[in-house]
């Protein structure tokens, strides 16, 4: 038997030596003895191989000649025989190899460049050490499809990248010379956390334009252009990735990404909290974040001031300033009653099929805003999606 076929199914050079010897020897105990190894060896990992290759419709001992794609399995195959016994037709059903698929996407990571991003120099300019600017983009569903016919929007993951890097440098332009650059992605930066392009605890299907595996290349290049430009701004830039309620897996592996993207770079810090609530001390101004979806904008003043890790935070702050997203429209809880001022952020992708046939609207925009260290918001600049 002539076991080439199997060669496009070997992982390693181990597994393409022992199919060689099998052709050249003909018995697993001569290739085994060729080998140097046990015949069970061999045995073993040709047995694996013809397994492995006739799950994707390939096994010419069978008359199997139609493999199908890499991540699917054969369901089924239905051979048609003349009268002589010779093979007319043949039919093959498969779907999708839910395994294959995961590996596909450790694969795809695995991949990835890894490598530090270049260091960019520090600026020459003078930058105000007083002032801290907080760029925030939310509930941005990147990798959604949005039919414009149907919702009154265009969106896809094309145009959500060229809206985001536009927003970056509007809000960048717009600001004063901070000393320090925030970028706060404040949850639900990504449609879906999966294989499967539904949210990850009801299972309810999204519209999506795209596969998982070049989502995870768009938002790492995206994010990378995002941070390079606040460099060109900032002399500081710090990344905050909340968990949402759409990723929260996947907001976990983009933190942990560019927390090794940005190893060697000390002006860049990647906030790499495990746990969905987040904040920062600027001065006597304290920067708190969550994405909405676990803990009310009511009750996050008292979350903050009485969670451990972030009691002392609160306790050396005058001024208290929490941000969330979620809902998709602003609004602002300008009572001080709490100790905090809390915000919804509203968000720039589109109105997907859902929302639209829910009569759910939001005004469309983002916001950077500036603290001084002592007083609070300095400045604030707003960004809407640019629409032809």
């Amino acid at each position: 038997m002539d076991y080439t076929y199997l060669l496009k199914y070997c992982e390693n050079e181990s597994a393409r030596q022992k199919v060689n010897a099998m052709n050249e020897h003909g018995s697993f105990g001569k290739a085994g003895t060729a080998l140097g190894i046990t015949k069970q060896s061999v045995h073993r990992t040709i047995k694996n191989l013809i397994f492995k290759a006739s799950k994707q419709g390939d096994n010419p001992e069978h008359d199997m000649h139609h493999p199908v794609p890499d991540g699917y399995n054969v369901k089924g195959v239905s051979s048609y025989y003349n009268k002589d016994g010779i093979l007319t037709g043949q039919w093959v059903k498969s779907n999708e190899d839910a395994d294959r698929k995961k590996e596909q996407l450790l694969e795809r990571l695995e991949a990835f460049e890894w490598k530090p991003a270049p260091t960019i120099e520090r600026l020459p300019r003078p930058l105000n050490e007083d002032l801290c600017t907080l760029l925030t983009i939310t509930d941005f569903h990147l990798g959604a499809y949005c039919y414009e016919k149907e919702t009154g929007d265009n969106w896809d993951t094309d145009i959500a990248s060229d809206e985001y890097i536009m927003a970056i440098k509007e809000m960048c332009e717009g600001s004063p010379n901070s000393e320090t650059g925030i970028l706060n992605l404040q949850g639900d930066f990504l449609h879906w956390d999966g294989l499967d392009a539904v949210t990850p605890t009801a299972k309810h299907l999204l519209d999506a334009d795209t596969r998982f595996s070049r989502l995870i290349d768009v938002s790492l290049d995206i994010i990378m252009h995002s941070v390079e430009i606040m460099l060109n701004k900032f002399q500081t830039v710090k990344v905050i990735v909340c968990e949402g309620n759409h990723d929260i897996v996947g907001s976990m592996w983009v933190r942990k990404a560019i927390k090794k993207i940005y190893s060697e770079n000390d002006r860049v810090e990647i906030d790499d909290t495990d746990f969905p609530f987040y904040a920062h001390l600027h001065g006597e101004i304290m920067l708190a974040f969550h994405h909405g979806h676990k803990v009310k904008n009511t009750k996050l003043p008292e979350l903050f001031a009485s969670e451990p890790r972030y009691r002392s935070m609160w306790g050396n702050a005058k001024y208290c300033y929490i941000h969330t997203g979620h809902y998709h429209h602003a609004e602002q809880q300008m009572s001080e009653s709490g100790g905090a001022i809390v915000e919804r952020h509203p968000t720039l992708a589109g109105r997907d099929a859902y929302a639209t046939r829910g009569g759910y609207n939001s005004w469309r925009s983002a916001h950077a805003i500036t603290y001084h260290k002592k007083t609070g918001e300095h400045r604030r600049v707003t960004v809407t999606p640019k629409i032809e």
